[in-house]
């Protein structure tokens, strides 16, 4: 259970019901209280004030009440996603796997069972007709109608070129958008045709190291480097509108000597920017980490250690009503490694914190690499098995929309 109310809060939400009542029911200008009879006054209220305290306490209890469940144990997920049947799933180590939902069944493709010639993928999508599952070794595409997969190298970059990193369908534009060390691709689905973009910026290969990439609404495509923020808008008029470019000079407050952006989400009027988190005694700001929250405007806040985090490193973020859900590592600054710290839920509107512990929970490992929300259930990937989170109450659940976009190369 997630974040059980405690006595107080109880005592809190309880005074504040009597308080309201109290001023409808007893002001003596009100006229329901010349209506009244005193003794059938007090039944009223007293039946009133039960009802809707119970009522209180049940949805307060319920809110963010889940139950867990082991859906695949001794595999490190990456990432997750979904179709009408199926649950899709890249690990690094054990290929890919794909879950029936109506059967309850899982297929691995695999070294191991001699359909698939890698096991080590770090993000996955998924089309009507294809699946494809990203490498350091290329693109993999699995025909659904051939029932066989194909590998895609890239000629420019190099081996690091090849690095696939971050996988996004537009399934409006039929396009895919494929993020890779070097360099972003866009794929044509159906005329099967790649396009190239350099997005470096400043003479820094790092801004052209693409993480991250999610669509945001009908117009907008982010994109998030190594070292700032690429945004591409489709509905732009002219050339030279299309593209901006956000870094650390500019945004994110001005910390830290660049920005690695590992994950976006987009709610209401906000931007959450997942960030990661790599400082050494010989360089204290190179990336300082934590999340941001950013207006579309001017006004950027940053949340991290300081305001309860466990650590500034944020692998991944996803959204269930009104929470937040993040997932957390530390960086040993001495050993240059990664410790996860298992994840957080933040209310979107007040900013708390709420620590999550994993031991009421079947997670296993501290490592949560990915998070995948399908409407009603939320998917947690670690590096030692894939979990489901069953949201019991139904404010929880998703009210957004997965939207698209159409893509042009940038000039």
């Amino acid at each position: 259970m997630l974040e059980k109310p405690n006595s107080l809060q109880k005592k809190r939400a309880i005074r504040t019901i009597r308080r309201i009542f109290l001023s409808v029911f007893i002001d003596s200008a009100n006229p329901l209280y010349d209506f009244f009879g005193m003794k059938r006054f007090h039944l009223n209220f007293n039946f009133t004030f039960t009802f809707l305290t119970i009522a209180l306490l049940l949805a307060y209890d319920s809110f963010a009440q889940v139950s867990t469940e082991v859906m695949l144990e001794n595999v490190s997920v990456t990432a997750v996603r979904d179709e009408p049947n199926y649950i899709w799933l890249a690990t690094y180590g054990q290929g890919v796997y794909q879950y029936s939902k109506k059967e309850k069944k899982w297929t691995n493709f695999s070294t191991s069972n001699n359909n698939l010639d890698n096991d080590l993928f770090s993000c996955i999508a998924v089309s009507d007709n294809y699946v494809w599952a990203g490498s350091i070794e290329g693109l993999f595409t699995y025909d659904k109608k051939r029932n066989s997969w194909r590998k895609r190298k890239f000629a420019v970059g190099g081996e690091m070129g090849n690095w696939i990193r971050s996988l996004c369908y537009d399934k409006k534009e039929n396009t895919l958008w494929i993020g890779r060390f070097k360099n972003l691709t866009e794929l044509d689905v159906k005329r099967q045709k790649y396009i190239e973009h350099d997005l470096t910026e400043n003479n820094d290969s790092k801004t052209n190291t693409i993480k991250s990439v999610r669509l945001d609404g009908d117009s907008l495509v982010w994109f998030g480097s190594e070292s700032g923020v690429h945004i591409y808008n489709k509905q732009a008029k002219d050339s030279v509108s299309e593209w901006r470019f956000i870094t650390n000079k500019r945004g994110f407050n001005g910390e830290g000597d660049a920005v690695s952006v590992s994950d976006f989400l987009f709610e209401g009027e906000n931007v959450w920017f997942a960030t990661d988190e790599f400082v050494t005694p010989q360089q204290p700001n190179f990336n300082l980490g934590g999340i941001y929250k950013y207006n579309r405007k001017l006004k950027w806040e940053r949340i991290s250690k300081i305001d309860g985090l466990p650590g500034n490193g944020i692998y991944c973020l996803e959204k269930t009503g009104n929470k937040i859900w993040t997932a957390v590592y530390a960086f040993d600054k001495k050993n240059k490694k990664e410790y996860g710290k298992g994840f957080v839920l933040i209310d979107r509107v007040t900013a708390k914190i709420s620590k999550i512990d994993l031991n009421q929970t079947a997670i296993s490992s501290s490592l949560v690499q990915t998070f995948y929300f399908d409407g009603n259930e939320m998917w947690v990937g670690t590096d030692k098995g894939l979990f489901k989170f069953t949201i019991n109450n139904p404010l929880a659940e998703w009210s957004g929309k997965k939207e698209t976009t159409k893509t042009k190369k940038k000039k």
